[in-house]
């Protein structure tokens, strides 16, 4: 039991992929400490903002209230943005002093001090990059900034630009030597591309997650063999980012006798020493009282800081309790408590036939899992009803001019997103009328993205941009029935006159009030404690073939079992399709091929032309 009289300092960051939240004591022993989907305040409208920090306090309620909070926030750069930032903070933890700011006051705050040294100048370089120098005055901070302003406009010797570099440097050797690099073999690869030209396309779409992923490949042929040109491009990188950090220190009046904190923040200086060394050479030949400090603790201790100060009374000038905020009421907002089973998936308890998994032979193994996967059609076929009611209601979507979502986070986005990938081609539909949508976007299909599943106003966003209707049918996946991305996207749904629909493995959510219908395939346990991409994920993506072929058969895409509606788009396809024409009218396959010609590869048309009127 916690003591009355102690203190607790709650710290909020939060920035483009996630927001950390740590709960300390007094003596910095951690109480809490969680993620939660990304906080960007300048992405954020106030309601989304809202319900980002009551979410947070929601998941924190079983533990002290905090003394005083720090929140620091990417795109809070202004005191308009602390004063927004205070008020949001004011409402959801009553008369609690808060310390607003940004993700970089944070980084900075996290530093361990250096005795003597006032002038302190953050180098952060990960996805973007920016500079941000700030030095003690008798009477305030004084900061500057230098870079930053998003990957078109700025972010020097960042991910995103290491990764622009790179990517012009290989394609000019090529276009110099008629020669592919081995450092664009290396981009292909990391891209899952087959051949250079795909780099074009891509690069028209490509979000600033997945341009930032491309440094990856530089760095690693940097290191394991010196590649000429990953090397060129990361000493460049290197240079400008010094050059920023040096710009940042001299406009705060630093000179080469000056003792200054250079604080080393970001995956691309943390996670790469090599070039983070580079950096701190050319550092340390321009202002060499310099200290190198490499954040050596999360940047969410900086956000504990601030509260600290709060209540020390240190650094009063950064906290605003702002006076239009509105007075608290008399009695404290009730909260709504989160809808939870009242009982742990099977898929997270341990199987008891096989417990002894990884001492078996592989031969065993193997006999093992097909055992385990013989009970999958059991539990399918136990929620055959709720299949079929789906089904029909997918059917009559399509009738209606409407569409079919899924929706879901890790495997079970993935499935959803291979399944409504396979339409077009197997029926002949619209690419719109069936659609996937996976928790972290295009990048998450083949690499976790952290928090990604977390985020609940991500899937809210995520239905809001499809223009979802009352027409269309969302159908949320989750093993688990956990994933907060999957209810943003169902609730949003469901206030938008959406059917909504959930598959889950989970008989725990079978009694949930939200969805339409649920689908629950009970798997039990896994063979791999937890791993639900093994019968969980095979129940579901058997559960998904089944409603999608049977709504497009039911819709007229199929004759007897045979598909009238594929796209023939490549030779195995289209030998198929003269199968199916010869199977239906009794003709020839060149009288066949003829039709099909004439009638644009349209199966149905084919058919048509050559007298088919009938039943297979």
């Amino acid at each position: 039991m916690s003591d009355q009289n102690s203190r607790y300092f709650l710290g909020i960051e939060g920035g483009a992929t996630r927001t950390t939240v740590l709960l300390a004591d007094e003596s910095n022993e951690v109480v809490a400490n969680f993620t939660a989907g990304p906080a960007n305040l300048r992405l954020m409208e106030s309601g989304e903002l809202a319900a980002h920090l009551q979410a947070i306090r929601q998941r924190l309620k079983s533990h002290p209230t905090p003394s005083a909070i720090g929140i620091g926030l990417a795109g809070a750069r202004l005191a308009a943005d602390h004063d927004r930032l205070a008020q949001a903070v004011a409402k959801v933890w009553l008369g609690v002093p808060c310390s607003p700011s940004d993700d970089l006051i944070t980084a900075l705050e996290a530093a361990a001090p250096i005795p003597g040294c006032c002038h302190q100048v953050l180098v952060l370089s990960g996805t973007g990059s920016c500079c941000l120098g700030r030095v003690r005055t008798s009477e305030a901070w004084r900061e500057v900034k230098v870079g930053g302003r998003g990957h078109i406009l700025g972010d020097r010797a960042s991910a995103c630009h290491i990764a622009q570099l790179a990517l012009r440097a290989v394609i000019a050797q090529a276009d110099r030597t008629d020669e592919w690099p081995a450092l664009g073999a290396d981009i292909l690869a990391h891209l899952l591309m087959n051949e250079p030209e795909s780099l074009i396309d891509w690069s028209l779409i490509a979000s600033k997650t997945a341009l930032a992923g491309v440094a990856i490949p530089v760095f690693e042929a940097a290191l394991t063999r010196d590649d000429p040109i990953a090397v060129e491009v990361l000493d460049r990188a290197a240079e400008m980012l010094a050059e920023d950090a040096t710009s940042a220190a001299e406009r705060l009046e630093a000179t080469t006798e000056t003792k200054i904190q250079f604080v080393f923040n970001g995956a691309v200086l943390l996670k790469n020493p090599e070039f983070m060394e580079q950096v701190g050479t050319k550092l340390i030949s321009t202002f060499p009282n310099a200290v190198l400090s490499p954040l050596d603790r999360p940047s969410v201790w900086g956000a504990v800081a601030l509260g600290r100060h709060v209540v020390a009374g240190i650094g009063e000038e950064s906290s605003r309790q702002s006076p239009t905020a509105p007075p608290p009421p008399s009695t404290p907002p009730v909260v709504e408590p989160l809808w939870q089973p009242e009982f742990r998936s099977p898929t997270e308890s341990r199987n008891p036939r096989s417990t002894n998994f990884s001492d078996v032979s592989i031969e065993e193994g193997i006999r093992i899992m097909c055992e385990e996967d013989r009970t999958i059609t059991d539990a399918i076929l136990a929620a055959s009803e709720d299949i079929a009611w789906t089904v029909r209601r997918v059917v009559q979507a399509f009738a209606d001019g409407g569409r079919l979502f899924y929706c879901g986070a890790g495997t079970s986005g993935r499935l959803g997103v291979l399944d409504a990938s396979e339409c077009p081609p197997t029926f002949r539909a619209d690419p719109e009328q069936v659609q996937g949508i996976i928790a972290g976007g295009r990048t998450a299909l083949w690499s976790a993205v952290e928090g990604a599943e977390d985020d609940t106003a991500a899937g809210q966003r995520s239905i809001a941009s499809r223009g979802i209707g009352a027409k269309d049918i969302v159908i949320g996946i989750s093993a688990s029935g956990h994933a907060p991305f999957l209810w943003g996207c169902l609730e949003e749904a469901k206030s938008r006159k959406a059917t909504t629909v959930l598959l889950t493995c989970h008989p725990g959510y079978s009694a949930h009030p939200l969805p339409d219908r649920i689908i629950v395939a009970d798997t039990g346990p896994e063979v791999l404690t937890g791993s639900t991409r093994l019968r969980a994920g095979t129940a579901t993506k058997l559960i998904l073939n089944q409603i999608s072929t049977l709504a497009m058969t039911h819709s007229g895409k199929v004759i007897g079992n045979l598909m009238v509606d594929l796209n023939p788009s490549n030779i195995k396809l289209r030998d198929r399709a003269e199968r199916i024409v010869c199977e239906l009218t009794g003709r020839e396959q060149a009288e066949a091929r003829s039709a099909l010609n004439a009638a644009g590869w349209i199966v149905r048309d084919a058919c048509e032309a050559l007298g088919y009127r009938g039943k297979a």
